[in-house]
């Protein structure tokens, strides 16, 4: 295991930064316990000449948990159920950046 994924799996276990998630394939799969780092950025957004923040979820999850990421899977943390609509991988390939929507 390197070094980056050694931090990556302690920052998902860390109960002050990770957080349990459920993953669904397709949003109807079995679920699949896992752990996650969730962040929320705004995002500057233009509508009709007018700036618009808009709210956004990103999480980051470890490769090595989840080999495959695709559109519409879901996770579900606590009440709230996210929809993938892109998942990226790190430039050291040990996790994944998944943009989604709520």
């Amino acid at each position: 295991m390197s070094a980056f994924a050694a931090a990556m799996e302690a920052l998902a276990a860390d109960p002050n930064i990770g957080a349990d998630a459920l993953y669904r394939a397709g949003g109807t799969g079995a679920p699949v316990p896992l752990r996650v780092v969730r962040s929320a950025p705004d995002r500057l957004g233009d509508a009709f000449g007018t700036s618009v923040i808009q709210a956004s979820d990103v999480l980051t999850v470890a490769i090595a948990v989840l080999p495959a990421v695709d559109a519409d899977d879901t996770f579900t943390l606590g009440a709230d159920t996210l929809t993938v609509q892109h998942a990226e991988r790190d430039a050291a390939g040990i996790a994944w950046r998944v943009f989604c929507r709520r």
